[in-house]
């Protein structure tokens, strides 16, 4: 089953709202560069080339007081735009947090879930991961779920028990219909704006495993359609070697979202 590749463009805390117009508007004429004669397909997120071939899904996730700004900018392009975190309450006293229909009013497509930054810095586990899975498909919003060892984890050779054990807990619960909106991102927490990056055989090794566990969890077909990301330091240097893997299915950029150079080259990588 042929996948569609998804780039995604994590902004993490950088840019204002200015600053994030700006990069947005160089990020539209670095999109053309590329593909010059390509247009929108029926979804905003399909970039075609002349042939009218799908090619790449692209999407970018600014800090919540950007995203405003980014989708006016990038109103009528073939980038979508979507969020950082989300709560899984609908309304309370959650000080800071952000529900499913504040996202869904702004609007963005897709958010990202459980990244490693979240689970470092602000307490994120495997069970609040879980719940803001199902508020984001409660409002129709496309979660990416991050999941990822430490380097101390893969020195002990816990890789694959950790990644096991949080995309059964983060998918816990979710139907085969409802993972046709899921994307999972597999992030080595070890290569994430450390430079250090998995080869392209260990990242492979990791997204087969984990299209293992999604096959366990929702059958052969979920398994194949459900695209996952590598999400570990991708750049425009090391993106064909990566995106060329069979079971690698588009990045979740950092840094290199930053430069729309850089990040225009990793898409063109995904074409």
């Amino acid at each position: 089953m042929a996948r569609r590749k998804l780039i995604a463009g994590n902004w993490k805390m950088n840019k204002t709202a200015a600053e994030g117009a700006a990069l947005a508007k160089e990020l539209k004429a670095a999109m053309v560069a590329i593909n010059p004669n390509g247009v929108c397909g029926e979804s905003i997120s399909q970039i075609r080339d002349a042939e009218g071939t799908h090619t790449a899904e692209v999407l970018v996730c600014p800090p919540i007081t950007t995203v405003p700004a980014v989708v006016v900018e990038l109103e009528g392009t073939c980038c979508q735009v979507g969020a950082q975190n989300i709560h899984w309450a609908d309304n309370g006293a959650f000080t800071g947090e952000l529900s499913g229909a504040m996202l869904k009013e702004i609007p963005v497509s897709y958010v990202l879930i459980g990244h490693s930054e979240r689970r470092q810095y602000f307490g994120e586990t495997d069970e609040t991961v879980n719940k803001r899975t199902k508020a984001a498909l409660k409002y129709g919003i496309k979660p990416v779920v991050c999941v990822g060892e430490l380097l101390a984890e893969r020195e002990a050779g816990q890789t694959n028990a950790v990644c096991e054990r949080q995309t059964r807990a983060g998918l816990a619960g979710l139907t085969a219909e409802e993972m046709k909106n899921v994307v999972v991102a597999y992030e080595p927490v070890w290569a994430i704006g450390t430079g250090k990056v998995a080869s392209n055989e260990q990242a492979q090794e990791v997204h087969a495993f984990l299209r293992g566990i999604l096959k366990s969890l929702f059958g052969a077909e979920t398994a194949e359609a459900t695209r996952i990301l590598y999400g570990g330091s991708m750049n425009a240097a090391n993106a064909a070697g990566l995106l060329a893997q069979p079971d690698i299915d588009g990045g979740l950029i950092g840094g290199a979202s930053l430069k729309a150079a850089d990040f225009a080259a990793i898409v063109s990588a995904a074409k």
